[in-house]
C-alpha cells in the first residue's frame, strides 16, 4: 500500500534529510573542535612581500650585523634621572634579564651603551630595544611575554612597550575583542531583519544555520593553511563578515523562490526542485563570480591579501554549498512549519499582486525617464568619487592602534622625545660579496658613498663605520661605536630621514632615491620607507592583471548566465561606477579626517592604506556581481517566458528587489559592526563594504540598471550569431503575468 505524504515530502525525503543535518553537525563540530586557538595561530602582518629587498636588507642585519630596527622597544621613564644609582641598577638588571632570553637575537639599551640618542635631553626617559629569533609568529609570542612580564612599575623605573612586535600584539588583542563585540551588537540586529524579511522565527534561523557551517568550515581550512603558509588574521574577521552575509543572500533567495512556487499552486516536493534548478542556478553562478574575484587576489605577492583569497573562497563556496544541502534539508523537515511564529504578523502590510508593487512601480516610474535618471544618479556617483583625486597612499603603523591603547600612548611619547632614529632609521646593507677582497668596502670608497647617500633629498644624517655624515659633509669622525656598522657579512650604514613618518609618500620617495645613488657593488635598502616602496611596486606591478582577470572572469559568467554581450559590459560598467564612489567616500572619511567629529581620530596619519584599493576591489567588485545576478536571473527568466524589456526589467526588479535590499541591509549590519573594532583597518573595511552593498542595492541596482537598460532596448539582448542557439524556457509554477507595452 502506497504511503502518503509528510508535509508534501516522502518518507525517502525525510530520511535523507535527517542524514544531512546530522552529518552537517558532525562536521561542524569536528570543525570547530579543530579552530580552536586559530588565532594565535594567524598572523597580524603580511604586508610586504617575502622576497622584497627591504625584507631581506633587515634580515640581514639581524643576522649579520645584530642591528636593523628593533622588533620591541621598552620606554623607561622616572621622575628623576635615568642616571641615578637606583635608576641605573633597574635599568642594567633589566638588560641583563632580557640577554638572558634565547629568544632575543640581540639588546641595546643606555644603561647598556649610553648613547645620548638612547635617552632624552632632561634624562627623564630612557630606550632599551630588543630583537628576536624566529619567525613573525615566534617574534610575536616572545614579545607578548616579554611585554607581560617587564612592563609596568620596576622599582623607580615605569616601562612601558612600543615597536612592530608590540602593535602585533596588540592587534591580535583588539581584533578578537572587537570581533566579539561586533557579533555582539551584529547579532541581534540581523536577527530582526530576518524576521521582518522571512516572516516567521523557523525561516530567519535558516540563514544562520548556513552562515555558522560556513564560518565553522573557513575556520577549519584557515587553522590547516597556517601550518603550511601565512595567514593574515584579518582574514578570520573579513570572512566571518563574508561567510554571514553571503548565507544571508543565498538562503533569502531560496526560501524566496520556495515560497513563491509553493504560492504558484506546485506542491512541497516539486516547489523544492524547481526552487534548485532555478534559483539554485542562481547562487551557483552567484558563488562563481565572487569566488572568482577573491581568488584574483593570489596573483598579488603578499600574504595578507592570499590570505584573504584562501578565506573569501572557501567561505563562498561553503555558504553556497550549505544553501544547496543543508537548506533545502532544513526545509523538508521543517514542512508546513516554515511560517511558524511570525512576531511581525500584525504589522505586516496586505500582499499586493505583482503589477502594483512598489518596486514595480518604482520600475516604471525610473523608465519613463531614463536620461534624467541616468544622468542624476552618474552625477552623484562621479561626486562621491571626487576625493580620489587627493588619495595620499601610504601603510598603517601602530596608528592602526586607538589613541587610548598603551602602545600607541607610548609610540606617540617616542616620536615626540625620541625622534625617528631608532625607529624609522632606514638600513642600506652592502653585503660581503660587493665589498673588496677581504669582504669589507675600502674606507675612501665608503666616504664617498656616505656622502652620496648624505646628499639624497629627505635625509638628515647617515652614520657609517666612517663617520657621520649630514648634507653630504662628514660632520663626526668614527668613534669606538662606529665598529657595530661592519661584520663578517659586509657593511652597513643608518640613515636617518627628516620628519617622523616614513610609511607615507616621502618615506617611499626616499626609499626610491637612496636606491638610485651609484652605490660600489649590490646594496639592500630596509626600512619603513623601503617597505612601503616594496608593497607599492608588488601591488602595482600586479594590479593590471589583477582587474583583467577579475573583470574577464566576471564577464565571461554573465555572459553565460544571460546569454547577452551588453548586459555583461553594462554590469561591469556600473560596478567600477560603484567601487570609485566607495573609494571616494573611504578617502573622505579616513585620510581627509571629515567625520572625526563624529567618529573620532580615524585619519591613521593621513593616509590611506596602500593595501585597501586591492582589497575592496576584490570583494566588493564581487559582491556586486552578487546582487546583479540576483536581478539578472529574474530579468532574463521573464524575458525568456516572452515579455518585452521594459516588462521584464519592471518584474524582475519586483521579485528581486525586495530580496537584495534585504540582503544588503543584513551584510551592511554585519560589515559596519566590524566599524565598532578599535582598530582603523577594520574600521575602513567595515564602513567601506557596509557603503558599497548600500550605495549598489540603491543607486545602481533600483535607478541604473532600470535606466540603462530601457535606453538599451533590444541591444540588451543582442549576441552574436555564432553563439546563438534556441533558448530554453524557464520552469516555474508561477503563472505568468499579462506583457506590459513597453514606453515609446
Amino acid at each position: 500500500m502506497r504511503q502518503e505524504p509528510l508535509n508534501g515530502f516522502d518518507r525517502r525525503s525525510l530520511r535523507r534529510a535527517r542524514l544531512v543535518v546530522a552529518l552537517t553537525c558532525l562536521l561542524g563540530l569536528l570543525a570547530c573542535w579543530y579552530a580552536l586557538g586559530l588565532a594565535r595561530l594567524l598572523s597580524p602582518g603580511g604586508w610586504t612581500p617575502p622576497s622584497a629587498d627591504s625584507v631581506r636588507a633587515e634580515a640581514q642585519l639581524a643576522s649579520e650585523f645584530h642591528a636593523g630596527p628593533p622588533q620591541l622597544i621598552l620606554l623607561a621613564t622616572t621622575p628623576d634621572s635615568v642616571d641615578t644609582p637606583q635608576a641605573t641598577a633597574a635599568g642594567r638588571g633589566l638588560t641583563r634579564r632580557l640577554a638572558e632570553d634565547r629568544r632575543v637575537v640581540w639588546v641595546n639599551s643606555y644603561w647598556q651603551q649610553p648613547l645620548p640618542s638612547l635617552r632624552t635631553e632632561d634624562r627623564s626617559s630612557a630606550l632599551v630595544l630588543i630583537r628576536f629569533r624566529g619567525d613573525e609568529q615566534a617574534t610575536r609570542d616572545a614579545a607578548g611575554d616579554i611585554i607581560d612580564r617587564f612592563t609596568g612599575t620596576r622599582g623607580p623605573l615605569r616601562v612601558s612597550a612600543s615597536g612592530a612586535a608590540a602593535v602585533m600584539d596588540e592587534t591580535e588583542k583588539l581584533s578578537e575583542e572587537g570581533m566579539r563585540y561586533a557579533e555582539f551588537v551584529a547579532v541581534p540586529l540581523v536577527l530582526l531583519i530576518l524576521l521582518w524579511v522571512l516572516g516567521s522565527v523557523a525561516a530567519a534561523l535558516l540563514p544562520v544555520v548556513v552562515g555558522v557551517v560556513a564560518v565553522a568550515a573557513t575556520t577549519a581550512v584557515l587553522r590547516l593553511l597556517s601550518t603550511v603558509t601565512e595567514v593574515s588574521l584579518f582574514a578570520l574577521n573579513i570572512t566571518t563578515a563574508l561567510g554571514f552575509g553571503l548565507a544571508v543572500d543565498f538562503s533569502l533567495l531560496l526560501v524566496s523562490r520556495y515560497r513563491e512556487e509553493l504560492a504558484g499552486g506546485a506542491g512541497a516536493d516539486r516547489a523544492l526542485r524547481r526552487t534548485l534548478r532555478g534559483a539554485g542556478r542562481t547562487v551557483v553562478f552567484s558563488a562563481a563570480t565572487i569566488a572568482a574575484s577573491l581568488c584574483a587576489l593570489l596573483l598579488f605577492p603578499l600574504p595578507l591579501l592570499r590570505s584573504l583569497a584562501y578565506g573569501g573562497a572557501t567561505v563562498v563556496c561553503a555558504s553556497a554549498a550549505g544553501a544547496l544541502t543543508v537548506l533545502p534539508a532544513l526545509l523538508i523537515l521543517l514542512g508546513d512549519r516554515l511560517d511558524c511564529w511570525d512576531v511581525f504578523a500584525g504589522l505586516r502590510r496586505p500582499h499586493r499582486a505583482l503589477r502594483s508593487g512598489a518596486w514595480f512601480r518604482l520600475a516604471r516610474a525610473v523608465m519613463r525617464r531614463p536620461v534624467l535618471v541616468t544622468v542624476g544618479a552618474l552625477a552623484l556617483l562621479v561626486l562621491l568619487a571626487a576625493p580620489v583625486l587627493h588619495v595620499r597612499f601610504g601603510m598603517y603603523d601602530d596608528r592602526i592602534l586607538p589613541s587610548s591603547s598603551p602602545v600607541a600612548e607610548t609610540s606617540q611619547r617616542l616620536r615626540a622625545d625620541f625622534g625617528s632614529e631608532w625607529v624609522d632609521a632606514a638600513g642600506v646593507v652592502l653585503p660581503a660579496s660587493g665589498a673588496g677582497r677581504s669582504g669589507t668596502v675600502p674606507d675612501p670608497v665608503l666616504d664617498a658613498y656616505a656622502r652620496r647617500l648624505a646628499l639624497t633629498p629627505g635625509v638628515r644624517r647617515v652614520d657609517a663605520r666612517t663617520g657621520t655624515y649630514r648634507d653630504g659633509r662628514r660632520s663626526a669622525a668614527p668613534d669606538a661605536s662606529s665598529a657595530r656598522f661592519t661584520g663578517p657579512g659586509g657593511t652597513w650604514l643608518s640613515v636617518i630621514p627628516e620628519g617622523n613618518d616614513p610609511l607615507s609618500p616621502q618615506g617611499s620617495r626616499l626609499a626610491a632615491g637612496l636606491r638610485a645613488v651609484p652605490a660600489p657593488g649590490p646594496v639592500l635598502v630596509g626600512g619603513p620607507g623601503a617597505r612601503l616602496a616594496d608593497t607599492e611596486h608588488a601591488l602595482a606591478g600586479r594590479l593590471p592583471l589583477v582587474v583583467g582577470v577579475t573583470v574577464l572572469a566576471a564577464f565571461a559568467l554573465l555572459l553565460a548566465f544571460t546569454r547577452s554581450v551588453l548586459i555583461p559590459l553594462k554590469a561591469l560598467l556600473l560596478n567600477a561606477l560603484g567601487l570609485a564612489a566607495t573609494s571616494g567616500v573611504l578617502v573622505a572619511v579616513f585620510q581627509q579626517g571629515h567625520l572625526s567629529p563624529l567618529l573620532g581620530d580615524i585619519t591613521a596619519g593621513g593616509i590611506t592604506d596602500v593595501v585597501v584599493p586591492s582589497l575592496m576591489f576584490c570583494v566588493t567588485f564581487g559582491l556586486s556581481m552578487d546582487y546583479e545576478v540576483f536581478l539578472l536571473s529574474r530579468i532574463v527568466e521573464e524575458h525568456r517566458r516572452g515579455s518585452d524589456t521594459a516588462t521584464a526589467v519592471a518584474i524582475g526588479l519586483q521579485r528581486t528587489g525586495r530580496l537584495f535590499t534585504s540582503a544588503a541591509l543584513v551584510f551592511a549590519t554585519v560589515t559596519a559592526a566590524l566599524a565598532l573594532s578599535s582598530l582603523v583597518l577594520l574600521k575602513v573595511i567595515g564602513v567601506g563594504l557596509a557603503f558599497a552593498v548600500l550605495l549598489d542595492c540603491t543607486v545602481i541596482r533600483a535607478l541604473l540598471v532600470p535606466a540603462v537598460m530601457r535606453l538599451a532596448g533590444r541591444a540588451n539582448w543582442w549576441l552574436p550569431r555564432f553563439g546563438r542557439e534556441k533558448d530554453r524556457p524557464v520552469s516555474s509554477g508561477t503563472p505568468v503575468p499579462a506583457a506590459l507595452t513597453e514606453d515609446p
